[in-house]
């Protein structure tokens, strides 16, 4: 992955300071990108996403540099990154919001090991507050795919 480091983690004995939520930069967008485009047709079919629907990585960088161009209650989405113990592992992006009302979060682990671990569910909870703030929404919804057992698992704080 281009300008990032991401690894398998060990969440044992953590405590919440090993939680860290940021704001996503355009730095930050060739994760997703990469994220998206190497992922296997089966991961992507668990998702809901088509790879025929995936823009060129090229063009994709493009509209999110737009979009970094404008103030966050004009863009069409906004995110953030988690990082645990100083590495990112995953990323949360919100959209089809409305400023003062509502908007729809979407969450990713990056790496399939750290996947149905917990990372999701303490994820979930500081991007929730964070999202309510940031955005200044009354309602958050979230809606993975069916076949996609751990993000499902993860609203409920299931592990």
């Amino acid at each position: 992955m281009a300008g990032a480091t991401t690894v398998a983690v060990t969440i044992e004995g953590t405590d919440s300071g090993d939680f860290v939520l940021r704001p996503m930069t355009l730095d930050d967008v060739d994760i997703r990108i990469d994220y998206f485009h190497n992922a296997s047709d089966e991961f992507l079919h668990r998702m809901g996403v088509g790879r025929d629907l995936l823009p060129n990585p090229a063009v994709w960088k493009e509209q999110h540099r737009a979009e970094f161009a404008r103030p966050v209650e004009d863009r069409s989405s906004y995110g953030v990154m988690w990082e645990y113990r100083g590495v990112v592992v995953g990323w949360s992006t919100a959209d089809h919001f409305d400023p003062g009302v509502s908007a729809f979060m979407h969450l990713h682990v990056i790496e399939s090991e750290n996947r149905s671990r917990g990372l999701g569910v303490r994820f979930v909870k500081l991007t929730a507050d964070h999202l309510f703030d940031r955005l200044d929404i009354v309602k958050l919804f979230s809606e993975p795919n069916a076949l996609n057992v751990a993000p499902n698992r993860s609203q409920w704080g299931i592990t």
